[in-house]
């Protein structure tokens, strides 16, 4: 007969070599990558070596099934399982991808099972100068009168680039003319807009019509460009420009509020009288089609009136342009901005993924041991947005929140016998802080498997 050593056997020194592999991998999790890659480069383009950055064995890669999760439907890379290089896997157009916003990043996560191991890898998406500015309409057209004194500024039409920072318009030239020259107002995130300010007083009788031509021009190398053709109409009487009586307008609107109601009244005078002194309220000229989806104003009473759901998650705040014009022959017009800050509401319940799972796991498993990974996100801001996962029921298993936010481990906190019971349907719930919060609940499914733990027996004793 085979005399057992003392000690541990060869099984529990693997399942301890497991065990202390997994703490180690769980401890890495949280490892980030960032490379850049610009934007329209071919399919099949090398991004960079993952394994080598994460220092993983190229032999590995396959049998520990390495793969990319992006979390959308859409798919732009892969990781090569035999080398462990993340490739290019279509075409990607910045613009499309990420509008207008400065930084395009894609987040992608990085899986191997066998131990559970994830890895963060984000590509900058850098972008080229692959747009020229254009203008939404070639011509258009100004009335000025005569009896307008010099000072005057007219926010004109600006041009548009779907390139982001250096790339988008950087500046605006002005055909050389006697009367008029160009402002350039920066807006920000909604970029440069160009104002034509009057230098000396025009004279009808000595010239009707002004032609200027309108240059905007971006800051690449070599620059590319687009132009307008401005044409000044000059006329007569009209000689007072519609003031508003506020110095600046801001309101706080809360998302999802009700389509139909005002949220704020603008309001302005004109010295002059009869039709020269009637005003009329509108949208300014650089108002973008979004705006104009969500906001009217009544031409009349210059309220301005919700037309569309107001979404926080989608946008924080709007600039809006109000225009007041005069009813002259020749209409004076002055444009005033209005701030409309949207207050977030909670709105979004938790949304759970399970990002990597043990769906089968030993009985004489360690404590401790990772039985999956969850991620837990929630677009609203603030406490909105601020999660707690729990179990339901009392389970022996237990919830970890993991370094990184909004990731979580299940693992196992008191001992399993497959005898007992093989199966636990676990219920993970997500609440969020908001008042009133919103929950959400997803269940797994976590599967005991048998280990010799059992003698066997007789079922009588003695057999008579």
């Amino acid at each position: 007969m085979e005399r057992k050593q003392p000690g541990a056997s060869k099984d529990e020194l693997r399942w301890i070599a497991f065990i202390v592999v997994v703490i180690l991998v769980w401890s890495r999790a949280s490892a980030q990558i960032r490379y850049s890659i610009a934007e329209g480069v071919n399919e099949g383009t090398a991004v960079g070596n993952i394994a080598k950055d994460l220092g993983l064995e190229k032999n590995t890669l396959k049998e520990r099934g390495c793969r990319i999760v992006e979390g959308s439907s859409e798919s732009f890379f892969h990781v090569d399982q035999n080398d462990g290089i993340l490739y290019v896997d279509r075409i990607i157009d910045r613009e499309k991808v990420c509008e207008r916003n400065t930084a395009c990043l894609i987040n992608l996560k990085t899986v191997l099972e066998n131990p559970l191991e994830i890895h963060y890898v984000t590509v900058e998406i850098q972008d080229v100068n692959d747009h020229a500015p254009s203008f939404s309409f070639k011509q258009y057209r100004l009335e000025i009168s005569e009896s307008v004194l010099p000072g005057l500024r007219l926010q004109l039409q600006a041009a548009h680039d779907p390139d982001v920072g250096q790339f988008s318009v950087q500046e605006y030239k002005l055909s050389p003319n006697n009367h008029f020259r160009l402002e350039v107002k920066d807006r920000g995130k909604e970029g440069k807009i160009p104002i034509l300010v009057l230098l000396k007083t025009l004279d009808r009788e000595t010239k009707k019509i002004h032609k200027l031509l309108l240059s905007a021009i971006d800051g690449g190398k070599p620059s590319k460009s687009g132009t307008a053709e401005i044409f000044i109409d000059v006329l007569d009487v009209n000689d007072n420009m519609p003031v508003f009586n506020e110095d600046t307008y801001s309101v706080l609107v809360n998302e999802n509020t009700p389509t139909g109601t005002t949220i704020v009244k603008v309001n302005a005078s004109d010295l002059d009288e009869g039709s020269n002194g009637e005003l009329i309220y509108s949208l300014g000229s650089n108002v973008n089609h979004r705006i104009r989806e969500l906001f009217r104003v009544d031409p009349n009473t210059g309220e301005i009136i919700i037309q569309d759901v107001l979404d926080f998650e989608s946008e924080e705040s709007y600039e809006i342009d109000i225009q007041a014009s005069d009813k002259g022959s020749a209409p004076l017009r002055t444009d005033k901005s209005v701030l409309v800050k949207i207050v977030d509401l909670n709105d979004n319940a938790p949304q759970i993924e399970v990002t990597s799972f043990s769906k089968a796991i030993p009985e004489d498993a360690r404590l401790g041991t990772t039985v999956a990974l969850i991620s837990v996100i929630d677009k609203d801001s603030g406490l909105n947005g601020k999660v707690i996962c729990s179990f339901n029921e009392e389970v022996p298993f237990k919830l970890s929140l993991s370094t990184h936010d909004n990731m979580y481990s299940i693992s196992t906190k008191s001992p399993l016998d497959r005898e007992k019971q093989a199966i636990y349907d676990v219920t993970i719930v997500a609440k969020d802080a908001g008042t009133p919060s919103l929950t959400s609940v997803k269940s797994i499914t976590i599967i005991v498997s048998d280990v010799n733990d059992n003698r066997p027996e007789f079922s009588a004793n003695p057999y008579t």
